[in-house]
């Protein structure tokens, strides 16, 4: 199989430039996912990041960890595990309001540097859907725009920790699935691995490559597309030893913001009658919160019958 499509982003001011344009449409197209390095945000800061979202589960997480373990009997199952995910998480909320003050468990430092990093991380989304805009033949700014909505985006990052599983082989760290919003960003542990696509019938590793940001697609950019770019399924495999950590930051359509396909992209298919349906985002999420786990083309098909009603 082809290798896992790694971008470098510095290219893009290059000589270059084209390559890695043509590299980036292939991997929407193909993958639905692929990973950028040399993305401007600095080292020293992700390994800052890093090292107090690790000290922040050790100190806070782990111990309710622990006792969600031992309440479900998750140690001793004998059968896979279809309903439970072995990870820790919390999720921070960036855009339009934030929950930061809400959330009491963050010290000042790991509060002060989320909000930063959630800054680099919204500036770099906003970059790369400028990116897909200009290979998608769309005005800049479009894919924006279109997930803008009244109040803007819905920004935030779920953290989590996958800790050591006894039983990786009946229970997942987290269970397939796609992601329901737009484009969604991970820093991901370089030394503990766990996440995987299915592509072309094939589960296939993400490779955890040191300061890399991992960029994967939603249903949202799939339907917006016309099927063009896939969202994909992936899922993450518990592992029996080491604790893989996981910022996943999702650029999100607004609650109120009206989802359908670009009309260029309409047009261009070569069956315009099999165009995606035109929905209101919360009324996808709505749907999707109560099957996330399963396929999404009757998520796709519910949406268009809600359409051909209205």
């Amino acid at each position: 199989m082809e290798a896992f499509p790694v971008i470098s982003l510095d290219k893009l001011s290059g000589g270059d430039r084209a390559a890695a344009m043509a590299q980036i449409h292939d991997a929407c197209v193909n993958w639905g996912f692929f990973e950028v390095v040399n993305h401007g945000i600095s080292h020293e800061f992700l390994d800052k990041v890093e090292r107090l979202t690790k000290e922040h589960y050790k100190t806070e997480m782990e111990m309710r960890f622990k006792e969600m373990v031992a309440s479900k009997g998750l140690e001793s199952a004998k059968d896979e595990v279809k309903d439970v995910d072995w990870e820790s998480t919390f999720f921070l909320r960036h855009r339009p309001t934030s929950n930061m003050a809400e959330i009491t468990h963050l010290n000042e430092e790991y509060r002060a540097v989320m909000n930063e990093f959630a800054d680099k991380i919204e500036k770099l989304a906003e970059e790369l859907l400028d990116l897909l805009c200009e290979n998608l033949g769309l005005e800049k700014g479009y894919l924006k725009r279109a997930f803008s909505g009244s109040k803007g985006p819905n920004f935030g990052t779920k953290c989590s920790n996958y800790p050591p599983c006894p039983k990786p082989d009946l229970i997942k760290g987290l269970r397939a699935h796609t992601d329901a919003g737009g484009l969604i960003l991970l820093f991901q542990d370089d030394k503990v691995s766990g996440l995987q696509l299915l592509k072309d019938g094939q589960w296939v590793d993400v490779p955890p490559l040191q300061h890399s940001i991992v960029i994967n697609l939603g249903d949202q950019l799939e339907v917006i597309t016309n099927g063009l770019y896939k969202s994909v399924l992936h899922r993450v495999i518990a592992q029996t030893d080491g604790n893989r950590m996981s910022l996943a930051s999702f650029y999100n359509p607004g609650d109120d913001a009206v989802i359908c396909p670009a009309p260029e992209l309409v047009e261009e298919a070569e069956d315009s009658g099999k165009a995606y349906p035109k929905f209101v985002f919360n009324d996808y999420m709505n749907l999707y919160l109560r099957v996330k786990f399963e396929a999404k083309e009757p998520r796709f098909e519910a949406m268009k019958v809600m359409e051909s009603a209205a």
